[in-house]
């Protein structure tokens, strides 16, 4: 590899082929450096494993991430030559205090971005305008290093890593050959069985199973329902561990993989006894050494069974897995090709198995394996010039150097607009010869790379007074409010209460038999407009009448008020509604991009949906649409939000929207709109194939409905969406551009 070689050379005294901006300048030592950033701090730590074990004379690698020990910080910046980090530490260690790392940087030949087809979305425009932050701060210091982007999963690099770097095309080379070894791997997808109808006989059942069935809807009540994926990744998982075959389970949230570890080994117990400590759950929050420690019984054997978040997912080298399981789509094509990835890396057979979660994508994936297997991996999403990325990363750049005009360019058209207003809002200063950070704190708190709300919440456990985690800020109300259950290794906590000033949630020991989820309220306003397109149909409307129907799609931006308002209860045995607690937590404000639909009212009579099932017909086209919508976007249901109803103060008219849940957009609502019959052929087509009569988790319900479900009209969706179909191949699609009347509101 061109890095270590570099390495090696400079350690010899030998010539390393100079990246310097300018011929002839002296370089410090002759030194090659290497700085490597991964997403993830496990696959720095298997990186640094690897690099370790190759005893090569003049390499000193180190890590460099939240994890460093404080002591060892400053002997990495003066020594290590390859230092693995995460795009956290390079914006809020490395890149603000340049000065201290001036021998390296000076010394910088090499950046390697590993897992480059990770940086999408938010996150990924952060990357891209932090790589711009890089390559200016280097100049400070005559290095121009070449840049590295790996991935095994990257549908077109040259026009994704040149667009994540800041450069053109022409300067980005694409290696598209692979020559790892890998053997073959069968792939499964698994639909779990339908659960059997719930006993109707509520005398027999019991007082408190009647009292938990008033709380739930009715919708919710009928509606059949499958096995969870949890539940039968646990069987599964049960019986690869029982068979000795070293297996990894991906679930989609923390406690997800903690209720599947729980499970597996309390059935391993009841069928080996002695077996259940070699499964475990591996995930974000943990601390550094829970973590090390799991991965080192992974590797060498210990563990036969883990399961993970995404936390496993990127390029960490475990050769000996025979099989992994993915409980639920991952939201990408890219994604899923990584995990399953993770098995067979030693060049042996493999094992990979989709089990199919109970919502309209997985039901539709697992039926259409061409959506799967016969096309390329997603585009890599991401727009570095999204404001609300922009201008905090504007303000970074500003403290490490003053801003030039000659360097506006560097971040995209509009920069200099977006500059004078910071100025305006006290941020920067102008100055003849740019823009400058002038306040004392550090700027660099101030991007919030991940998207996650601000800093992390401190887990502690109310009786010991020790730490037992972190949780980010997104997950915070959601997810830490009072009476949430919270699981860590296996033990588990209630919330007592949640502190937004001091970022800290109060854990109590506890062993309730149910876990909890979050009730969400949502408002979405319209406050500009961006485009719109008009799809006119002229329809028979009664004898002898006739009138022409519209259906009108815009794109624009919109402001969502969300509220935590209290939780459901859980039965962790069989995943039964046991009731629902109020528990009101503060507003959320989010500013963000959306595509939406507008009706006439005469357009929903004329596609057979009656006044009656309009508000139902609307939510299950809505609940459904949101659920196929990744299908066409690199992203997951959990990227975006929705919101429908019969009369919206905006529009005036019946509206359904479909929103990115992400400050400034992601992207993922433009696509839709771009790409809108492919969208809603799809969801008609997921909604249709069910076997259900009323709806159900597979069609048209959705976890995060905040109105339990209803009302939902499952024909009245397939109306109005084979209507929309109709008007969209059938009419003359007459785009308009954004329009200055509907503007923002207080």
């Amino acid at each position: 590899m061109p890095t270590l070689d570099a390495v090696y050379r400079a350690s010899c005294g030998e010539p390393v082929s100079s990246t310097s901006a300018y011929s002839g300048t002296e370089n410090l030592n002759n030194r090659a450096n290497i700085l490597y950033i991964s997403p993830a701090k496990a696959l720095s730590a298997d990186q640094l494993t690897a690099l370790t074990s190759y005893n090569l004379p003049g390499l000193y690698p180190a890590s460099y991430d939240g994890d460093t020990p404080t002591g060892e910080r400053r002997w990495i910046r003066e020594h290590a030559n390859f230092i693995l980090t995460t795009p956290d530490m390079l914006n809020y260690s490395i890149l603000s205090n340049h000065r201290q790392w001036a021998s390296f940087l000076r010394g910088l030949r090499y950046v390697v971005l590993d897992e480059a087809h990770s940086y999408r979305g938010v996150f990924g425009a952060h990357i891209a305008n932090l790589m711009r932050r890089l390559r200016r701060v280097c100049a400070l210091y005559r290095s121009v290093p070449v840049f590295y982007g790996a991935s095994a999963t990257s549908s077109n690099p040259v026009e994704s890593f040149a667009k994540l770097i800041g450069v053109p095309q022409r300067a980005v080379t694409a290696i598209t050959e692979s020559t790892a070894a890998r053997g073959e791997t069968a792939v499964v997808l698994w639909e779990p069985e339908l659960l059997p109808p719930a006993a109707t006989d509520r005398l027999a059942a019991g007082a408190r199973s009647t009292q938990q069935e008033a709380l739930k809807s009715e919708a919710e009540q009928n509606a059949p329902r499958r096995l969870s994926p949890i539940e039968q990744g646990a069987q599964m998982l049960t019986d690869l561990v029982l068979s000795r075959t070293r297996s990894l389970v991906f679930a989609g949230s923390r406690r997800s993989v903690e209720v599947l570890s729980q499970k597996t080994q309390r059935y391993l117990d009841e069928v080996e006894p002695g077996l259940a400590h070699r499964v475990a759950a591996y995930r974000a929050g943990y601390t550094p050494e829970e973590r090390r420690e799991l991965e080192r019984r992974l590797r060498n054997g210990e563990l036969l069974g883990l399961a993970s978040t995404s936390a496993l997912e990127l390029g960490i080298d475990i050769s000996g897995l025979d099989a992994v399981i993915v409980a639920g789509w991952p939201g990408t094509r890219a994604s899923f090709t990584q995990r399953i990835g993770r098995a067979g890396r030693g060049g042996q057979d493999a094992l990979a198995v989709l089990i199919a979660d109970d919502n309209p994508l997985d039901t539709y994936l697992v039926h259409h394996p061409e959506a799967i297997f016969g096309q390329d991996v997603e585009a890599t999403v991401f727009d570095p010039t999204n404001p609300y990325v922009l201008s905090p990363q504007l303000c970074a750049a500003a403290q490490e150097a003053p801003i030039r005009v000659e360097e506006l360019s560097l971040f995209g058209p509009h920069t200099e607009a977006l500059l004078d207003r910071l100025v305006q809002q006290g941020y920067l200063r102008r100055r003849a010869d740019g823009w400058y950070w002038t306040h004392a704190e550090s700027v660099a708190d101030l991007v919030d790379i991940r998207g996650t709300g601000g800093g992390p919440y401190q887990l502690i456990d109310g009786q010991e007074g020790t730490l037992v985690g972190t949780m980010d800020a997104a997950h915070a109300m959601s997810q830490g409010h009072p009476g949430a259950v919270y699981i860590h290794q296996n033990v588990l906590y209630v919330v007592e209460s949640l502190s937004e000033d001091e970022r800290v949630i109060l854990l109590s020991r506890a062993n309730p038999d149910f876990y909890t989820r979050a009730i969400e309220t949502t408002e979405v306003r319209v406050l500009a407009e961006r485009a719109r397109v008009r799809f006119e149909e002229a329809r028979s409307v009664g004898p002898g009448e006739s009138s022409d129907t519209v259906l009108t799609m815009h794109r624009g931006q919109v402001q969502v008020t969300n509220q935590v308002t209290g939780y459901k209860r859980f039965s962790v045995y069989g995943g039964e509604h046991l009731g629902n607690e109020p528990m009101p937590m503060p507003p959320e404000v989010l500013i963000t991009e959306a595509v939406w639909f507008t009706f006439e009212p005469s357009y929903l009579f004329g596609a057979g949906v009656t006044e009656e099932d309009g508000p139902g017909t609307l939510h299950a086209a809505e609940h459904a649409a949101i659920g196929l919508l990744p299908l066409i976007a690199t992203s997951d249901r959990w990227d975006l939000g929705g919101l429908s109803t019969l009369y919206h103060v905006d529009t005036g008219q019946p509206t359904i929207f479909v929103y990115d849940a992400a400050p400034g957009g992601a992207g993922i609502s433009e696509r839709g709109f771009n790409a809108v019959r492919r969208w809603l052929s799809a969801t008609l087509e997921a909604i249709e194939s069910c076997g259900c009569e009323q709806g159900c988790p597979s069609c048209v319900h959705s976890p995060k409905c905040g109105n339990r479900n209803e009302p939902l009209s499952k024909a009245g969706a397939m109306a109005l969406l084979r209507a929309m179909l109709k008007s969209i191949d059938g009419s003359t699609d007459t785009e308009e551009g954004a329009t200055p009347g509907i503007v923002a509101r207080d």
